[in-house]
């Protein structure tokens, strides 16, 4: 990943042959909003570990849907993640989606570290081996911009 100044204007030229250029400012906003996302999952995690098992059926979907909606977990949840969205979109604004995109897969590595210590999950040595090969195809995707 290189850091600096762009090798071309984009809004002037119409096609740009230069490699992008991904900024520490970029890189933070893509990195915070991963972990905007991830707070938000281990949220609703934690709002169905409350609740309990959450189905839709005809009779009762209304009373679940309330539920849901004045469970403060879930609230929490749903407003990290509207947050987590803004500053994913002002990181994308910056960064090509060829480079960002991977990056949402850091928030697996987050979330299965958290989700063992809050909610005793097992992490097994495959899940450990499969987050292994996720960073290291985060970091070959981050060293190629």
């Amino acid at each position: 990943m290189r850091i600096g100044r762009p090798l071309c204007d984009h809004s002037a030229a119409s096609r740009c042959f230069a490699p992008p250029v991904v900024t520490l400012a970029a890189f933070a906003l893509i990195l915070v909003s991963v972990l905007l996302n991830t707070a938000a999952q281990l949220l609703l995690k934690a709002g169905t570990n409350v609740l309990g098992v959450l189905t839709l059926a005809r009779d009762d979907w209304q009373d679940t849907l309330w539920r849901m909606a004045t469970q403060p977990h879930f609230v929490g949840g749903v407003a990290i993640y509207m947050v987590s969205l803004v500053v994913w979109i002002m990181g994308l604004s910056r960064v090509p989606v060829s480079v960002a995109f991977p990056m949402l897969s850091l928030g697996y590595v987050v979330n299965a570290i958290a989700a063992h210590y809050l909610f005793g999950e097992a992490v097994t040595m495959g899940r450990w081996l499969g987050i292994g090969f996720i960073v290291l195809g985060v970091w070959l995707v981050a060293r190629s911009a």
